[in-house]
């Protein structure tokens, strides 16, 4: 760590920025020199200086600090949105950290081409276009959600990272981990109404499912040379991290953890802090010994699965890890278990530090039998479908739980009682899902909860349901083909009446997370082929063509549409993909083009793929924008995605391989499209002699969960009943 003070000549045309105010400049002819005050001391990494053509806005902080949002020229006004969320955020951290933000001023700039979604420079943080810029009438619901998100995590890291830096890559996590969750918690006091800590669940399923894997790491992993790091800035340093902090600040209690960090952030400023130190505050402020519980979460990779059985009022409780891969290793974690029986008002919170446990629930369960009416019923059966158990309440535990058969259709009842949280909805399905694909139960168990799903409404929960969905109908292409148009057509029928509710038109004062809704479930019956919204798509697409105003198509339908016109197309019908190559040529915003790209890929026709995957390539196409096409592409395209990738491998090494984040996002989003050993080990032989550190851990990852998938193939192969099963749920309406 050192102080810096910048000099910069520019042309005197341009903007120059860094992480200073301008202290001093002097013009000379066409040259500018442009002196910055002096830092104070930082990090050499959070050194940023930025020479370009922008217009500002800028707003005060209640503490006098100069916010500004620098835009591309003549969109300014785009924003305004991002300055208030970064003005709003910078009050609430001050007060939450109990310490001023540390410098006199906070620049925010959109760069055209940026691989990341944005960097924390002190005082000077650079964004992708389209998180800083918002547009109310072509910005999605949750593009302006996610820019919320990203803009209060940057500043976040002006306290976390910033004023007080890790010692090393290794202890990446104390920046990332606790930006992600405290991010969260800034966009839940700016727009309570969002709900947002039900969504938080997300980014806890993206380090759940990454880290299931035996090529995971620890949330800290020893870092060698500066070039590996972007291998762990990742779902383990990001959604474990943040996840993993939640549910120690649920276990401490938010007064606790809020008044520890304040004494972390006076203690280290202007240091350099590692895991230990932050552990060592809360264990003195709480006097809970936070270091022996929370190593295990951070020095060992993986998490537990703690199975759940009852017999003559106790509950019984194992630990064991949980691999996607269906391997064992023999680790232990400290887990902080909660559970509700009956009722979320009857609930008990216990450590599970050994393999095994036990809880007494006798008098939570005369608790339950008291308040019931079931209770004067001489009915055994009848007494004992109320005492429903659920652990891990909300969620808030970076665990699995497998529940045995009578209480898992307790649990069914329960929910389909409406007795149950959203948040405690989307873990059961979360859970099952992770189950059924590390071959712990059946699909048919799984199909069969999905069922009770069928009248849900609530946005988090469906966003699961439909994620699930998409993975299930990905796997059955392989393991059974001839079943999968009944499975989209029962998927179907589960987001039928959801769509019937919300319909294309959005409805005046509607909420935040009805809008969000409305765009994720027609892309869901867009992408499964249903009939009616693809003709109801079509025709909305047809009057956006003839008229880009046209009120038909909002900005949150408009995703569902594009892949219907994709999901039309073929080398003979080619009107619509010209159409949408047009709509994506003549646009002159980052959103409509993000639009675009993500649904351009959805085709069916692999040779419409191929196509597409070429036009990624040119200059039309930002390197930065490749991700939104890769993460699009149809599960047909995927052999003439690979073997794109095999014949441009040289090419496209050239064009991306300087940037580490694209390349993982290529080789991930190609690859993981495949569900057999024989395509892993084709993979596998392809990569031998191309490995490079930038991607190593992402593809040795991307070719496990391929061999998972092959794993979890067979199992459904085997499955007996589930092609009748299944032919009844798509006729069930």
């Amino acid at each position: 760590m050192a102080t810096f003070k910048i000099t910069l000549d520019v042309p005197s045309d341009l903007t120059a920025l860094s992480n200073m105010p301008i202290a001093d400049e002097n013009l000379e002819g066409n040259i500018r020199t442009v002196y910055f005050e002096e830092s104070p001391i930082m990090s050499t990494y959070l050194v940023a200086v930025v020479v370009g053509a922008f217009d500002y806005i800028e707003e005060m902080t209640a503490d006098g600090i100069k916010v500004r949002a620098y835009c591309p020229v003549g969109k300014s006004d785009k924003g305004k949105f991002a300055l208030d969320v970064a003005v709003k955020s910078l009050d609430i951290f001050a007060k939450y950290f109990s310490t001023p933000f540390p410098l006199p001023k906070l620049d925010m700039v959109a760069i055209p081409e940026f691989a990341g979604g944005a960097m924390e420079n002190h005082g000077l943080i650079t964004y992708r276009e389209n998180d800083l810029l918002y547009d109310e009438l072509l910005s999605s619901t949750a593009r302006k959600q996610r820019l919320v998100i990203v803009v209060s995590h940057e500043v976040a890291h002006h306290w976390f990272g910033n004023l007080v830096t890790m010692e090393w890559w290794t202890h990446l996590w104390l920046n990332e981990g606790f930006a992600t969750w405290v991010s969260y918690m800034a966009t839940d006091i700016i727009f309570p109404e969002w709900k947002i800590w039900t969504q938080f669940l997300k980014q806890t399923t993206y380090g759940l499912r990454v880290d299931a894997l035996e090529q995971s790491h620890p949330i800290e992993v020893e870092v060698h040379h500066a070039r590996s790091i972007l291998e762990v800035a990742d779902d383990i340093s990001y959604n474990k991290g943040s996840a993993v902090i939640r549910m120690l600040q649920g276990y401490l209690g938010d007064r606790m953890f809020q008044k520890s960090l304040s004494s972390y952030i006076k203690r280290y400023a202007g240091k350099n802090a590692k895991t230990e130190d932050l552990w060592s505050i809360l264990s003195e402020e709480s006097g809970v010994q936070v270091n022996s519980m929370m190593e295990a979460w951070t020095k060992q990779k993986g998490y537990p699965v703690i199975s759940v059985k009852s017999r003559d009022n106790i509950l019984e409780f194992e630990q064991s890890q949980f691999l996607s891969s269906g391997s064992h290793e023999d680790r232990l974690w400290t887990v902080p278990i909660t559970l509700s029986i009956g009722s979320y008002d009857r609930h008990k919170t216990l450590p599970l530090e050994t393999r095994f446990g036990e809880l007494d629930i006798s008098e939570l369960v005369r608790s339950a039998d008291e308040n019931s009416s079931s209770f004067k019923e001489k009915n055994e059966d009848n007494c004992d479908e109320h005492l429903w158990v659920k652990v891990n309440i909300d969620q808030s535990g970076f665990y699995r739980v497998e529940y045995e058969d009578k209480l898992a259709a307790r649990l069914r009842k329960a929910m389909e009682g409406n007795y149950l949280s959203e948040m405690d909805k989307f873990g059961i399905l979360d859970d099952a899902f992770a189950l059924c694909m590390a071959c712990k139960q059946s699909l048919s168990l799984l199909l069969s909860l999905m069922d009770a799903y069928r009248k849900e409404l609530d946005f988090v929960v469906l966003s699961k349901l439909v994620d699930v969905c998409y993975k299930v109908v990905q796997i059955s292409g392989d393991a059974i083909p001839d079943l999968v148009n009944e499975l989209k057509q029962f998927f179907m029928n589960l987001l039928l009446f959801s769509s019937e509710k919300s319909g294309w038109e959005s409805i005046s004062g509607e909420s935040h997370l009805s809008a969000l809704l409305r765009g994720e479930v027609l892309v869901a019956l867009s992408t499964f082929g249903h009939d009616n919204t693809h003709k109801e798509a079509i025709r909305r697409f047809q009057a956006f063509v003839d008229d880009r105003n046209t009120p038909l198509l909002s900005a949150d339908t408009k995703r569902a549409a594009y892949i219907a016109v994709m999901m039309n197309t073929s080398t003979t019908n080619r009107n619509g993909f010209q159409s949408l190559l047009n709509v994506y040529k003549e646009a002159n915003t980052v959103q409509e083009k993000e639009r675009v790209l993500c649904s351009i890929a959805s085709c069916p026709d692999p040779d419409i793929v191929l196509e597409v995957l070429n036009f990624m390539l040119c200059d039309e196409v930002r390197d930065q924008d490749a991700t939104y096409v890769l993460a699009g592409i149809s599960s047909k395209g995927g052999e003439v995605a690979w073997r794109w990738l095999k014949e441009n491998w040289e090419l496209i090494s050239t064009k991306y391989g300087g940037d580490g984040m694209l390349i993982q996002h290529l080789i991930r989003d190609v690859i993981t499209l495949f569900c057999s050993n024989e395509k892993a080990d084709e993979i596998e032989a392809f990569f031998e002699s191309r490995k490079r550190p930038s991607f190593d851990m992402n593809l040795r990852q991307s070719i496990e969960q391929v061999r998972i998938k092959a794993r979890w193939v067979e199992n459904i192969r085997r499955e007996q009943s589930l092609r009748d099963q299944i032919k009844h749920l798509a006729r069930k309406k």
